[in-house]
């Protein structure tokens, strides 16, 4: 190949790979994605398990994307009337963080909250797993194998919430995108 073949061909490179570095990092994406979504309401139910012997099961489950800032967005998760759940997705150190944040109903802490992980290199911009960090595994010892999947559809109008527990499925919600009348 000629120098001036190699040179066009790292004119094209150079940015394309500073793009890819800089930018496209798919858990900025799938952030950015889910941001553009605040104000958002996603209603469904457990598609796993299939038995009905938790406190899920036959209950309408509501996500909405709330509290959106360019660090941080709050996605409070109801289950029926319990509005005790919050996932809370933050930009840490070029990374990806999911907490679970679980209050009691005069807003304070509950004993067992704020449990979650860092989301790995391999997500895309639609979905993103977040593996049980070490403050997880000390406050749920049991947990401490969890991942946590979070996925929107290519359209956004269906989210999916999934947990694995030492590699083996463990709970799965459905939610789908609720279209709200124009005032």
């Amino acid at each position: 190949m000629s120098r001036a073949a190699l040179g066009c061909l790292g004119v094209i490179l150079i940015p394309a790979m500073a793009t890819a570095v800089y930018g496209q990092d798919p858990r900025d994406q799938f952030f950015d994605t889910l941001k553009s979504l605040c104000g958002a309401r996603f209603e469904g139910a457990k598609t796993f398990p299939a038995d009905s012997s938790d406190s899920f099961a036959g209950q309408l489950l509501v996500a909405e994307v709330t509290s959106c800032t360019t660090v941080a967005l709050r996605v409070p998760f109801a289950v029926g009337t319990d509005r005790s759940r919050t996932w809370v997705f933050t930009r840490i150190g070029g990374g990806l963080q999911l907490k679970h944040d679980h209050r009691h109903p005069d807003g304070t802490p509950d004993a067992i909250t704020m449990y979650g992980g860092m989301a790995g290199l391999s997500g895309t911009s639609l979905a993103q797993s977040f593996a049980a960090d070490a403050y997880t595994a000390t406050l749920i010892p049991a947990a401490s194998t969890n991942v946590w999947t979070v996925s929107l559809s290519a359209d956004s109008l269906t989210l999916t919430y999934h947990l694995e527990r030492g590699s083996q499925p463990r709970f799965t919600a459905v939610l789908k995108r609720v279209r709200r009348a124009s005032p």
